[in-house]
C-alpha cells in the first residue's frame, strides 16, 4: 500500500462530472502512467463521439502512455494483473468497458465470471491503480431491454469493483465526496494544550475541531489531518498592555476561516499534490477598497503604499471595508540543516531560541505579546546534508506536508484571522537559497546572505562553505525531478516542507499569511507548484535586505511593502510592522466619506449663544463683579477690579492680575490689605 493510504481507487461521478479530471489529478505526481483506453472507437460518423476521445487525449501528459483494451473486455483483468509494484495504471472508464463486454460480437459470454475476474485483479493488484466508472444508478431505469442491461451490468461492475479497492471516491458536480476510506486513525486524538480551544461535541463534515484539526472520526486516503503527531500547545506570550482581541461576534469573522468546497476535498481523502484547486481571495473587493479610500476623509495624499494592505484584506476578508485583523497567530518552525548548510552557526543556538520563545522571552516572543498574538513553537524534521544525500525522505515529506495543513487547520479553528509564519534553525537560509536556485535558476552566491557569527562578525570563510553544499547538492541533482515534492525531499528538509503545508492549508481556510524570511519565501515559492493560488495569500511586509527574500518576492508577485531592515530573526519584521497595517486598516474601516462626497461635517465649534444681561461663562478667567458690599469678600489674594464702590469694598471673584477700577466713592476703597486709597485717587 502506498504511503498515502490507498493503493487503488475506485472514481465514481455523472457525465460531465468531473471524475475524468480528478482521476487525472490524482497520478499526475507518478512518473510515468499507463492510460488504459476501454471505449470502443464508435461510428466514425458520430464527431461528437470522436471529439469526446480527443479531448481526453489532448489532456494527457506525453510521457504517459495509453493501452487499448477494447478488443477484448478480459484483458482489462489481464493488463491489471500483470503491472509491477512500481507503475501506476489509469483506467478510463469501466462504462466503456461493460459497452464493450454487452457487444453481441463478444456473446455468449459469462459476464458475471468476467466481472468477478476483473475485481479479483483489482484485489490483487501490487501496482497503483485509479479507475473511473460512470454512475448510472441514480437515473431512471431505462426503458429499453439493451438500456437495463447496461445499468445492470455496470451497476454489479461498479459494486465488485469498488468492494475490491482501498478507497471510492464520488465526483459530484466537479466536487469529490469519499465514500471509502482507506484506514481509520488509530492514534488518539492529541489533548488541547494551553490556549486552544475546547473541542465541540461534533465537528461539522469536513471541518476539524479546533485545537484538534486533524483528528476527525475516520480519515480518507492520504487525508492531511491524519494525526502523524500531537499538534504542539499555543502559547500566550504576556506583555504589559496586550491589545485585546476582536470578540468572537465581530461581524465578518466568524467567515473568514469557514471550510472552503476545496477543504472536504483535502481533510477526506485528497493527497497534496500539483494542481490542488484552492480557494482564490476576491478579485473585486480589493480594487474596490482602494477606490473607496479616494473618498474618504483624509488629510494630505492619503495612505501611500499602506493602500495595498488595504487591498489586500479587503481581497482576502471578501469585503471592500477590510477590517483589522483580530486574533494573530505566529508560527515558529524549529528545524536544523545538518552539514555544511549549517556552516558558521553556534551548535545549540537554535534550540535555544526556540525555548527562549516557549518561555515568553526573546524578540520574537516580546513582539508577539504587544501585538496579543498567540504563539506557537513548532518541532520541524532535522534535515541531513544536502551535499551528501536527499534532506528528507519522501515519507517524511508527505508527513510534514500535512502536519503543515493541520496547524493552518488548527489557527483557522480557533478563530486566527492571520498567520505569521517565523523559523529559526541552523541553515534555514542555506536551504532557501538551495531551492530557489532550483526553482528560479537563481546563483546560490547571488541568493545566499553573509554569515554572521556569534560575535557578530561576518564569517566569509563559512558563508564560502554554505555556497559549496548548494553548489555540491545542485550538481548531485542535476538528473532528479523538479516536482515540489523533489525539491522539499532532497534540497527544502523539514522546516520548509512544514511552511509549505501550513502556506497551503491557510489558502484552503482563507486566512492570509505575512511571510518574513528566507524559510517563508522558500516555501512560497514551492507551494505555488502544487496550488498556484496560495501566493495571493501571503503578504510580505518587508525583505529584510535578504537577497533570497527579494528574488522569491520578484518570482511570486509580492511587493515588500517596508524597507526597515531589522535582523531580529524570521518573524519578528513582520510583527514589528504589524501594527502599522492594523493602523491603515483602522482608518479605512472607520473614517467617514469626505463632505464634498456627501459625508457628514462634524464640526468642532459650535457659535454660543447671544450673551443674557448677567455672564453666563462658567470659566474663571474674568468675571465682572456685582457690586461690592458693606464689607471686603474676596478670599482671594489676586487683584479684581471693583465696580463703582459702595460703602465697602468689594470683589468676590478672582479677575486679571490688572484691572481698571471705576471712580471711587466717598469712602475709601481697598485694593489690598495694607493699601487704602482716598476718594478721588487712582491706584497705580
Amino acid at each position: 500500500m502506498s504511503v498515502d493510504g490507498w493503493n487503488t481507487l475506485l472514481v465514481l461521478g455523472g457525465i460531465r462530472s468531473g471524475k475524468s479530471e480528478f482521476a487525472e489529478s490524482v497520478v499526475a505526481e507518478a512518473p510515468t502512467v499507463r492510460y488504459v483506453a476501454t471505449a470502443p472507437a464508435g461510428d466514425p460518423e458520430d464527431t461528437e463521439w470522436a471529439t469526446r476521445l480527443a479531448a481526453h487525449r489532448a489532456r494527457r501528459p506525453g510521457s504517459w502512455t495509453t493501452e487499448e483494451t477494447a478488443a477484448d473486455p478480459g484483458r482489462l483483468a489481464e493488463v491489471i494483473a500483470a503491472a509491477g509494484p512500481n507503475e501506476t495504471l489509469l483506467v478510463d472508464d469501466l462504462g466503456g468497458w461493460v459497452t464493450v463486454l454487452l457487444d453481441p460480437a463478444h456473446q455468449p459470454a459469462d459476464d458475471t465470471a468476467t466481472i468477478a475476474e476483473l475485481a479479483a485483479a483489482v484485489r490483487a493488484s501490487a501496482a497503483r491503480l485509479v479507475l473511473v466508472s460512470p454512475e448510472v444508478g441514480l437515473s431512471l431505469v431505462p426503458t429499453t431491454p439493451l438500456g437495463r442491461a447496461f445499468t445492470d451490468a455496470l451497476g454489479a461492475t461498479n459494486r465488485a469493483v469498488a468492494d475490491a479497492c482501498d478507497a471510492v471516491a464520488l465526483v459530484v458536480a466537479g466536487q469529490t465526496a469519499w465514500l471509502k476510506p482507506a484506514a481509520t486513525p488509530t492514534h488518539p486524538a492529541a489533548p488541547a494544550g494551553p490556549g486552544q480551544a475546547d473541542v465541540p461535541a461534533q465537528a461539522g463534515p469536513g471541518q476539524a475541531a479546533p485545537g484538534q484539526a486533524g483528528t476527525p472520526a475516520q480519515a480518507g486516503p492520504g487525508q492531511a489531518g491524519a494525526p502523524d503527531e500531537a499538534l504542539p500547545e499555543v502559547l500566550t506570550p504576556a506583555a504589559p498592555a496586550a491589545p485585546a482581541a476582536a470578540p468572537a461576534g465581530a461581524p465578518g469573522q466568524a467567515d473568514w476561516a469557514a471550510p472552503t468546497m476545496a477543504l472536504p476535498m483535502v481533510a477526506t481523502g485528497l493527497v497534496i499534490q500539483p494542481g490542488m484547486e484552492l480557494p482564490m481571495p476576491d478579485d473585486y473587493t480589493g480594487p474596490q477598497a482602494v477606490d473607496r479610500l479616494a473618498t474618504l476623509d483624509i488629510p494630505g495624499a492619503g495612505l501611500g503604499v499602506l493602500e495595498r494592505v488595504v487591498g489586500f484584506a479587503a481581497a482576502t476578508q471578501g469585503t471592500a471595508t477590510p477590517t483589522p485583523w483580530g486574533p494573530v497567530r505566529v508560527l515558529l518552525l524549529h528545524g536544523d540543516h545538518e552539514g555544511g548548510a549549517s556552516a558558521g552557526a553556534t551548535p545549540g543556538e537554535s534550540a535555544r531560541r526556540a525555548r527562549q520563545a516557549r518561555a515568553g522571552k526573546g524578540a520574537l516572543a516580546r513582539l508577539a505579546a504587544e501585538n496579543g498574538a498567540s504563539l506557537q513553537v513548532v518541532e520541524t524534521p532535522t534535515s541531513a546534508p544536502i551535499e551528501e544525500g536527499p534532506a528528507l525522505t519522501g515519507e517524511r515529506v508527505e508527513s510534514a506536508l500535512r502536519y503543515g495543513w493541520r496547524l493552518a487547520e488548527q489557527a483557522a479553528d480557533a478563530g486566527v484571522q492571520l498567520l505569521v509564519l517565523a523559523a529559526c534553525g541552523a541553515g534555514t537560509e542555506t536551504a532557501a537559497a538551495a531551492v530557489l536556485a532550483a526553482t528560479a535558476g537563481a546563483e546560490p552566491p547571488a541568493v545566499l546572505g553573509r554569515v554572521m557569527n556569534e560575535h557578530g562578525e561576518y564569517d566569509d570563510a563559512a558563508w564560502m562553505v554554505r555556497c559549496a553544499a548548494v553548489r555540491d547538492a545542485l550538481h548531485r541533482t542535476r538528473r532528479s525531478p523538479r516536482e515540489a515534492k523533489d525539491i522539499l525531499a532532497e534540497l527544502g528538509g523539514g522546516d520548509v516542507a512544514v511552511a509549505t503545508g501550513v502556506l497551503l492549508g491557510a489558502t484552503a481556510r482563507r486566512v492570509p499569511v505575512l511571510l518574513d524570511g528566507p524559510v517563508g519565501a522558500a516555501a512560497g515559492m514551492v507551494s505555488r507548484d502544487l496550488a498556484g493560488q496560495a501566493r495571493h495569500w501571503c503578504l510580505l511586509p518587508d525583505h529584510g535586505g535578504r537577497p533570497g527574500v527579494r528574488l522569491a518576492a520578484d518570482v511570486l508577485g509580492l511587493t515588500p511593502l517596508l524597507d526597515l531592515r531589522l535582523d531580529l530573526g524570521e518573524g519578528a519584521t513582520a510583527l514589528a510592522a504589524l501594527p502599522l497595517l492594523r493602523s491603515a486598516l483602522t482608518l479605512a474601516a472607520d473614517l467617514p466619506v469626505h463632505p464634498s462626497l456627501g459625508g457628514g461635517d462634524d464640526e468642532d465649534f459650535t457659535e454660543p449663544e447671544p450673551a443674557g444681561p448677567g455672564p453666563t461663562s462658567t470659566e474663571p478667567e474674568f468675571t465682572e463683579p456685582e457690586p461690592a458690599g458693606p464689607g471686603p469678600t474676596s478670599t482671594e489674594p489676586e487683584f479684581t477690579g471693583p465696580e463703582p464702590a459702595g460703602p465697602g469694598p468689594t470683589g468676590t471673584e478672582p479677575g486679571p492680575e490688572f484691572a481698571e477700577p471705576e471712580p471711587a466713592g466717598p469712602g475709601p476703597a481697598t485694593i489690598g490689605p495694607d493699601e487704602p486709597v482716598a476718594p478721588g485717587r487712582r491706584a497705580d
